[in-house]
């Protein structure tokens, strides 16, 4: 008995494990197909207009809506800590929210690379701002 167990329990995991793998190796051959054929069923619509393939997809751009978001955290840890007044903080928050905005109109047809490049310059602007504020030296430092 222990002998079969010896056996068919490695055989049966390693069954399992290729199981598993398998879907998930044929999974991108299939969506590209797909994205494929939606990209040549929609050449000829965008021809004059940006193409859909220059377009960031959601999972593209996550990295600048996380910019955007650690700015904000940035800006409300320095005003907590007392290194900007609050006056300073209402600004830059003014800031980033006319980035979130800014970035909202942009993402409704999928970031392009001009739009990216302009979000990440204000985001690192801001974030410019932010630390000449901290480091101003006009006494709302601990």
């Amino acid at each position: 008995m222990r002998t079969l167990t010896k056996i068919i329990a490695p055989a049966l995991a390693a069954t399992l494990a290729l199981g598993a793998f398998a879907p998930a190796q044929a999974a991108p051959s299939h969506e590209k197909s797909r994205y494929e054929q939606t990209r040549n069923d929609q050449r000829g619509r965008y021809a004059d207009s940006r193409r859909l393939e220059n377009r960031y997809t959601a999972s593209r751009n996550a990295l600048i809506r996380s910019d955007i978001n650690d700015l904000r955290r940035d800006i409300d840890r320095a005003a907590s800590r007392r290194m900007i007044s609050q006056r300073e903080a209402a600004g830059l928050r003014r800031d980033a929210d006319r980035i979130q905005r800014l970035y909202a109109s942009y993402a409704r047809g999928g970031l392009d690379s001009r739009e990216l490049r302009t979000l990440q310059a204000r985001v690192d602007r801001v974030q410019a701002a932010l630390h000449r504020e901290g480091n101003d030296r006009n006494g709302h430092r601990r």
